[in-house]
């Protein structure tokens, strides 16, 4: 591995063909055999410790807690199915050869959608135990609420404001329909991939208008969609919190954790064919070049709504960071800060970095691990027991092991996809020049 730079460098291990078996390589079944193992081990855990939790809390909230690790981890998994097909329409519309790395893994993330629809039911079932609207249903509920002090002036006023929108038949509908509108688009992105794959090269221009007209609309479809969804799941958890920039937030995180994702997985496959061949070290770096423009635009969006809500000191507005700041809290915002922003932001400055294998693996994990550390962020404060005040209980680490088993069933899901169909797509038209050896100062 040490002589692996100078040998791509100077193309001397770089065939000019494609290997004929294009199928994954055998190690992904013993990915996915291992995430199934970590996902029963760490399920196993969660139960035990929602029992201790429950033992141990006055107010029986281990189960709670429980739900509220289940609530991040379809945030994850969510993130990683449709970021996945959005990632891919951009793709389709913005052409290149990273394409030809990434596709395959991509449409993968897509067809997760089906576990993703499950752990989403859990949720809606028991979203009584979540959300403040589902236990508020009427004018006279929130009147008898605010009387015997259950609820405050703010919290009363805006569950009765917002009640067209945050009720359990509409967080039902709403998500509903984009279940049915992300599944459609990741059902015909997939299947005329791979219909594309069983004919000609000469119809290759065709292809590439069609998946074009698709996907453009798509991406339009795809942000409104993931902003009602990301409103209805995470946004009314407290229902006091007004931000026009949530879904954007989100939209952008996504693209953030599917392509640190996708790097994963390509540099790995890349140990066996047919990656071994298909990626160059010039990829390589433009994909971490990528990964660094999400790391720009993440903290970009990020910093500017803090800056805008702070600076206002508004009531109404303030006490959200607040709620996620004091009380100890402030470690985790840092920590945030620290492996969201400034770890990647330094490293993926470094040319060397983007083209080591290993380090760019490392870079793209932090990225992942941040991404669930900000959710964990975004949830829990939402709750009475834990704004402004961050403790230990073991209800707390539900929040690892709820959504690393949900996490490790889904990448075994992932795992069954991706070896469903080959690796590489043949007709793209950049397979020739991606084929070709680089140059030693590529």
């Amino acid at each position: 591995m040490a002589h692996e730079p100078n040998q791509h460098a100077h193309g001397a291990s770089h065939a000019r063909a494609l290997p004929a078996d294009l199928g994954t390589p055998p190690f992904v079944g013993t990915w996915k055999n291992r995430a199934l193992t970590t996902g029963a081990i760490f399920s196993v855990i969660a139960v035990i410790l929602a029992v201790l939790g429950q033992s141990q809390d006055p107010e029986h909230l281990g189960w709670d807690h429980l739900l509220r690790g289940w609530t991040l981890g379809l945030v994850v998994t969510w993130g990683f199915a449709v970021g996945g097909l959005a990632l891919l329409m951009v793709q389709y519309c913005s052409g290149g050869k990273w394409g030809l790395l990434l596709r395959r893994p991509l449409e993968a993330m897509s067809r997760t959608l089906p576990l993703v629809f499950v752990y989403w039911a859990v949720v809606a079932i028991f979203m009584k135990r979540l959300y403040l609207w589902s236990r508020f249903t009427s004018a006279s509920d929130t009147a008898a609420a605010l009387k015997s002090g259950i609820l405050n002036e703010i919290q009363a006023h805006c569950l009765d404001f917002k009640r067209p929108m945050l009720n359990p038949n509409a967080f039902v509908w709403v998500s509903l329909l984009c279940f049915a509108i992300w599944g459609f688009y990741a059902w015909r992105l997939n299947s005329l991939g791979l219909k594309r794959d069983s004919v000609g090269p000469e119809t290759t221009p065709y292809w590439i208008k069609k998946l074009e007209n698709i996907s453009g609309p798509g991406i339009v479809v795809y942000a409104i969609t993931m902003t009602a969804a990301s409103i209805c799941w995470m946004m009314s958890m407290d229902v006091t919190w007004f931000s026009t920039v949530y879904g954007l937030l989100f939209l952008v995180e996504q693209g953030f954790q599917v392509l640190a994702l996708g790097i994963i997985v390509s540099l790995l496959l890349s140990r066996a064919e047919p990656f071994r061949t298909l990626l160059r070290q010039t990829e390589q770096h433009d994909l971490g070049k990528l990964a660094f423009a999400f790391v720009m635009l993440n903290i970009y969006l990020t910093f500017g709504q803090f800056l805008i809500i702070w600076s206002g000191n508004l009531p109404d507005e303030i006490n959200w960071y607040l709620d996620r700041i004091r009380g100890g809290w402030g470690v985790i915002i840092t920590l945030d800060f620290i492996f969201h922003w400034l770890v990647p932001f330094t490293l993926l400055l470094s040319r060397d970095l983007k083209r080591n294998k290993k380090r760019l693996i490392l870079v793209c994990g932090i990225m992942i691990f941040a991404v669930a550390l900000n959710q964990f962020w975004l949830i829990e404060p939402n709750f009475k027991d834990a704004a402004r005040n961050l403790h230990f209980s073991w209800g707390i680490l539900e929040y690892i092991a709820v959504p690393v088993a949900m996490t490790a069933f889904w990448i075994a899901y992932f795992c069954t996809r991706l070896t469903a169909r080959p690796l590489v797509q043949t007709n793209d038209p950049h397979l020739a020049e991606i084929l070709e050896p680089e140059h030693a100062q590529a």
